[in-house]
């Protein structure tokens, strides 16, 4: 299993690292077999497995359940854990309590929370007390009502001189790395270029120290529609809706289970209900 020092390497050699967001044993278990460097269990499970328009509503708890389900299908693979909405911002206290739940009851390398106005201090905190720290800045799908939506940040220079300002901040504040969402190829390099920390891009072009998506995404499995920074890599629906299509179509005809599929019993055994007599 890689370690927090291992990114800084990796990015200094111009390694490039890899993160894939799972939400659960198999495909954590898809994602370590592969070789991911970095699982992120994301609190987007909120809107990818639980069904909810936002991650507003995704508890604590949801992301303990689910980041011990990733744990155990990646035993050996650095995982990181979203903090949900407002976990992070009532006190420096609160968040710590929570930082050492999910550290301790998941058995994850670090945390990831979003944004900077208002979070130094408890990056700051968490990294002082131990738990490693991996920020999350543009669009930051937690204060997507403030932002107007999901929609590219930092276009223009003003709103880009801020995100590199709070990019160095977070790097200053202890955090290992920067997941940099949905902004201009341009301004991502620039931030990948003013940090020492590595720079994950999810919709953030090539030039930063890696990328992130989701598992769901890259393999089109239970998803309508995928953003622009998408690539899908396979089609698991397609397959999926052919085979339970064939299930049923199979089942109503009479064609399964066949023969092949049941268990038998002796002949003998069969008269014995009888008494003998059939």
């Amino acid at each position: 299993m890689k370690q927090v020092n291992d990114f800084r390497k990796m990015k200094l050699n111009g390694d490039k690292i890899v993160m894939l967001t799972a939400y659960d044993y198999p495909s954590a278990k898809q994602a370590e077999g592969s070789e991911v460097d970095v699982i992120l269990v994301g609190d987007s499970l909120g809107m990818v497995v639980l069904g909810y328009d936002s991650t507003l509503p995704v508890t604590t708890e949801d992301m303990i359940h689910h980041s011990k389900a990733v744990r155990r299908g990646a035993s050996n693979t650095f995982t990181v854990v979203d903090m949900p909405f407002m976990s992070y911002h009532l006190s420096v206290r609160d968040t710590l309590i929570t930082g050492a739940k999910i550290i301790q009851e998941t058995g994850a390398q670090a945390v990831k929370l979003e944004g900077a106005d208002g979070v130094l201090e408890h990056i700051k905190a968490l990294t002082s007390a131990g738990v490693p720290v991996c920020a999350h800045l543009g669009l930051t799908p937690q204060s997507v009502a403030t932002l107007g939506g999901y929609k590219v940040q930092g276009k223009d220079a003003q709103a880009a001189r801020k995100l590199i300002e709070d990019a160095k901040k977070c790097e200053e504040a202890g955090a290992f790395m920067l997941v940099l969402e949905c902004v201009p190829m341009q301004l991502a390099r620039e931030i990948t270029k003013a940090l020492e920390i590595p720079v994950i891009g999810i919709g953030a072009g090539i030039d930063v120290d890696g990328q992130v998506l989701v598992y769901h995404d890259v393999i089109t499995y239970g998803v309508s529609r995928v953003p622009k920074f998408v690539k899908q890599y396979g089609n698991v629906d397609e397959v999926a809706t052919k085979g339970i299509s064939a299930y049923v179509s199979e089942v109503k005809s009479g064609q399964f289970p066949a023969v092949s599929n049941s268990f038998t019993m002796k002949e003998e055994e069969l008269m014995g209900l009888y008494g003998g007599k059939q």
